[in-house]
């Protein structure tokens, strides 16, 4: 007998596709591909980036970019008013009157409300049995939105911000989704105190994960000249560069022989770049912009060590599990990160790495002297490390489970 999924199209909606710094969507469609399971991909925005994974540039070839206006567009509104006038309305009301209040989640809610009724009949011509949406909010209230007026059942994965800044129908969407996924048992116990224990059943905890089997292992952890640290993330509040920086000229000033390599863009580019020059560590400093994963697991092999100083913002931004940690983990690298939100989830403290207080420019470069001085430690934390991402975070296994889900 064939596996009931055999017979099922989901169809993936995220925000912008493809997008270089969300490699858990990359990694999830290519490993469901991979499985043979049939996905469209509906994109609500073209990503511009001047870097792209490859992988996604082949998936964009055939995914469902549609304009904000077009004639397509006009035609869906036609037809779903003339033949559900009723619903058409109550559901527009419905997104309007629930995103009131937030200025940037309102204005979504009417800019993608008409291609959200186009993506509708869409799937239903295309014969879509599931709907999966990335992020909580834009993403997840489109699908809300084909689900009114389809009927089709949907479900979607809430990452960190998405759920931590502005729960605003967080729990309507949950209510209606057939189940929700999410990254972390931190975020469950978010969602949960924001929507209600009744709905805690609802939401299945499903580890964003790697391809473990394309990022070799280290076997050495010796450090042949200065130490190599390494940074990935994009170049934002939340990931803490600026306290890199700090704990670096700490080191600095302590005699210590490094190299700090930063992949990554952003809006603080500018900023970090004039504090590097300020702490005179340009020397030490080498900021390699975005970077496409081959480029990023090259790196990884070069690097003696792995730092995510995570911070919490004004405005509640905050980490889920960042994928970056997962990858250097799977290196085998020895890894310094924020006790933060879902991370120590990954990074348990002392075990498969060490964990240091947010904002804490003095522990992050004592937790680096400390492994600089300890081979056994970085052997011990790399290894650690590896195997946790091979037993919790793989993406095979994880992909896994989410197929179980969408049966």
């Amino acid at each position: 007998m064939s596996d009931p999924i055999d017979h099922q199209k989901i169809a993936y909606i995220m925000t912008r596709f493809p997008k270089l710094t969300e490699t858990f969507v990359l990694y999830e469609l290519l490993a469901l591909k991979k499985m043979a399971i049939d996905v469209e991909i509906f994109p609500l925005l073209r990503g511009r980036e001047k870097r792209v994974h490859r992988a996604a540039l082949q998936l964009s070839e055939t995914a469902h970019f549609q304009p904000f206006l077009s004639f397509g567009i006009l035609t869906a509104q036609w037809h779903s008013i003339r033949d559900q006038p009723q619903r058409y309305f109550q559901v527009l009301a419905e997104i309007l009157r629930g995103t009131f209040g937030s200025p940037k989640l309102f204005i979504a809610a009417v800019v993608f409300f008409p291609k959200a009724v186009l993506f509708a009949s869409m799937m239903e011509r295309l014969n879509v049995t599931h709907i999966h949406a990335h992020f909580a909010t834009n993403a997840a209230l489109c699908a809300l939105i084909i689900h009114r007026l389809s009927g089709i059942p949907f479900s979607f994965t809430a990452h960190g911000s998405d759920i931590h800044v502005d729960r605003r129908m967080l729990a309507e969407k949950l209510q209606a989704a057939a189940y929700a996924v999410t990254i972390s048992a931190y975020n469950r116990e978010v969602m949960v105190k924001a929507c209600g224990e009744a709905l805690r059943n609802k939401i299945h905890i499903v580890h964003c994960g790697v391809d473990v089997d394309r990022i070799e292992a280290r076997v050495d952890w010796s450090i042949n000249g200065p130490l190599e640290i390494l940074c990935v993330g994009s170049l934002g509040e939340v990931k803490g560069h600026h306290y890199l920086i700090e704990a670096c000229k700490l080191l600095a000033v302590r005699g210590i022989d490094f190299n700090c390599h930063l992949v990554g863009d952003g809006p603080l580019r500018d900023r970090l770049d004039k504090q590097i020059n300020e702490a005179g560590l340009v020397d030490q400093f080498y900021l390699h912009g975005g970077l496409a994963q081959a480029d990023v697991v090259d790196r990884l092999v070069k690097a003696d060590l792995f730092v995510l100083a995570s911070v919490l913002t004004k405005e509640g931004r905050r980490e889920g599990i960042p994928v970056a940690l997962m990858e250097a983990m799977a290196a085998g690298l020895p890894v310094v990160a924020s006790d933060l939100s879902g991370i120590p989830e990954l990074v348990e403290d002392n075990i498969t790495g060490l964990l240091v207080p947010p904002r804490n420019s003095i522990a992050i470069a004592d937790a680096i002297e400390h492994y600089c001085d300890d081979q056994s430690l970085r052997e011990r934390m790399g290894g650690c490390g590896r195997k946790k991402v091979v037993d919790q975070f793989n993406l095979a296994k994880n992909s896994r489970k989410l197929i179980e889900l969408f049966k």
